[in-house]
């Protein structure tokens, strides 16, 4: 058992009885790096839990903190603003990785991996 699996058993992540439920990929890369890099020690998880919290509130105020695709999308956001205040990858450096996939997801086939350049990463 690694350390954040009593810490990720009490957050309110959707699952079932064998884990964690992603409806699509880009929820279970978004998870995965979340915890990657807290593993890595580049973050406290309470530091994770108020940013993460915070945009889950946002949401909710909203109205659009329901459902997986929402919650996910509070998830990636709280991860896009840690790495900000971390300085692990700056603002602009997201938004031009954010734009290559936007592209190469344009530019691929339905049921097809997408990939980006090697070297950008």
């Amino acid at each position: 058992m690694s350390d954040l699996e009593p810490v990720l058993k009490d957050m309110d992540i959707p699952r079932n009885e064998d884990g964690p439920v992603f409806d699509e990929p880009w929820q279970a890369q978004a998870f995965a790096m979340t915890v990657g890099l807290h593993e890595k020690g580049l973050f406290s998880w309470s530091e994770w839990a108020d940013i993460f919290g915070a945009q889950i509130a946002e949401a909710t105020q909203q109205g659009r903190g329901c459902g997986n695709e929402n919650y996910y999308l509070c998830w990636l956001a709280a991860l896009e603003i840690l790495v900000d205040q971390k300085k692990l990858v700056s603002l602009d450096q997201l938004s031009v990785r954010k734009e290559e996939w936007r592209q190469a997801n344009a530019h691929t086939d339905h049921g097809k991996p997408i990939t980006l350049d090697p070297e950008r990463i």
